[in-house]
This record gives C-alpha cells, structure tokens and sequence, in this order.
C-alpha cells in the first residue's frame, strides 16, 4: 500500500512537470490565436491522438455508467479550464495566473470529498488551505488594477478544473488513466473538431512557430501525455493528498515564464511559492 502511494506521487510529479508548461505556452499562443481556437484545436488534436492510440490497443467503448462522469471530465478539463485560462490569459500574465493557479490543490481536494468520499485528516486542511490563504493574499495585495476579469476567468478555470481532477481519478480505478483522458477526448471530439475549422485563423502565414509550437506543446503534453499520468497518480496515492503536488507547479512554471517569456517574477511571487512548496512537505509528512 505504502510503496503504491509513493508510486502515485512519482506519477503525479511527472504530471505536475508536463502541466508546469501550459499557462506559459498558453500565454505565448494567446498573442497570435484566439482562445476559442487554441482551446478547441488543442482538445482536437488531442482527441485524434486519443482516438489512433484507443485504436491500436482496440479498446472498447465504456459503459453507460462511466459516461456521465467523462463528460463531466471532458467539461472541466478538456474545455473549461483551458478556455478559461485562455481569456484570462489575455488580461494577465502568465506569472499572475501561475500564482492563482495555486489554488487548484484545495478546489481539487473539496471536489474529492465530494465526488470520491475521500476524508483527509484536519492537519491536511491546515496545510492545504494555509497554501491558498498565502496565494490568496499575495494577489489582494497586488490589487486588481486592469485585471478583476483576468483574475475571475482564472478563478472560475481552477474550479473547473479541481473537479475534472477528483472525477478523473475516481474513473481512473475502474477504467484506467490513459483510458480516461482519451475517452474524454473522444467524446468532445465531435463538437471540437468542427469549431477548430470554424475559428481557424484567416491567415496561417501570420502565424509564428512559436505560436505552433505552443499549440503543439498544450495539445499534446498538457492535454494528453501529462493527464495520463497524472490520473494514474492520483488514483494511486490519493486524489486530495497527491493533488498537493500541485502547489509545486507554480514554481516551475514561474521559471519558466521569466526565461522563456522575460516575464518579471517578483521576490512575492517567489516568497509565496516557496511557503506553499513547504505546504506541500507538510501535507506529505503529517499526512497519513
């Protein structure tokens, strides 16, 4: 039991690793793209990758039972959270969002009591909500100047998202990870692949290799390859415990904003981050 749990938070870190890059691609597509086109042609070329690889291992359809669930996955993560992200993209950084993203672990937890009937202890609570309450407050103090709508869209995407985490997982035990994500996939397809065509961009010349690769990048790691993953971690460790590796991600992707973005990244944002990783090493120390 204990040596599955580790192997969940070595899964789950490989996802956190993958997922450290989207809101900086995002930030990069979103200069060029619209964000309806970058949400649906990520969820469609996804969802053909999904498609040729449930092929080729010939898997079958789920049961009626699981589908309400893959919609609902389908709605947090596969379209809400990167639509979202997208808008809010557009009136902040990618820095800004990285900072409220770390409030995904609590939304992710509260949606596993939920929808999973986890009970983390109260020390976990403690630890966890302790993580966002410093996220929280760092972003109040920065005032809302110029980016209220940003902040909200951000908001709502981290919600979204925290309950296409826990439903995921819970699916996961009985369906598998891969399985999971690539079934959500498929079952947006139909609906994503004729908008990808309806607000594709007039002109694809315009468009820069950055931008491209950016859309190649969330389409394919954050998308897919990272969820599989990611869910596997959850469903093995824990969907509220393992879900505190999240707070972690912040951090790469702040790194990341400021070499590849040249974003400015405060000495708050690196304050608040490091006292939200300590968050995580107590959720993982004191938690049982």
């Amino acid at each position: 039991m204990k040596e599955n749990s580790s192997q969940g938070w070595v899964n789950g870190g490989i996802g956190v690793l993958l997922f450290s890059g989207s809101l900086p691609a995002t930030r990069v597509a979103v200069m060029e793209l619209s964000p309806l086109f970058l949400t649906v042609a990520r969820a469609s070329v996804a969802g053909i990758c999904a498609f040729l690889v449930l092929l080729w291992f010939k898997k079958e359809f789920p049961s009626r039972k699981q589908i309400p669930s893959l919609v609902i996955i389908a709605l947090g993560v596969v379209v809400g959270f990167p639509l979202l992200s997208a808008f809010a993209l557009e009136y902040i950084t990618s820095a800004r969002s990285i900072v409220i993203l770390a409030m995904l672990p609590v939304s992710t937890a509260v949606f596993a009591v939920w929808r999973s009937g986890e009970r983390p202890s109260p020390i976990f609570w403690f630890f966890s909500l302790l993580g966002s309450v410093l996220v929280m407050g760092y972003a109040f103090t920065q005032g809302f100047d110029g980016s209220l709508q940003g902040d909200l869209f951000m908001l709502l995407a981290v919600l979204l998202c925290g309950l296409g985490y826990a439903e995921g997982a819970k699916l996961s035990k009985s369906l598998g990870g891969w399985q999971v994500i690539s079934w959500a996939l498929i079952i947006s397809l139909p609906l994503m692949l004729p908008l990808m065509f309806l607000y594709q961009p007039s002109s694809f010349g315009l468009i820069s290799f950055k931008a491209w690769f950016s859309l190649g990048y969330v389409s394919l790691f954050s998308m897919f390859i990272g969820f599989i993953f990611w869910y596997k971690g959850l469903a093995q460790g824990g969907t509220a415990t393992v879900g505190q590796l999240q707070l972690l991600q912040p951090l790469l992707a702040l790194g990341l904003a400021a070499l590849l973005l040249k974003e400015d990244v405060s000495y708050g944002m690196l304050i608040v981050t490091f006292f939200v990783i300590l968050c995580v090493v107590g959720t993982k120390k004191f938690v049982k």
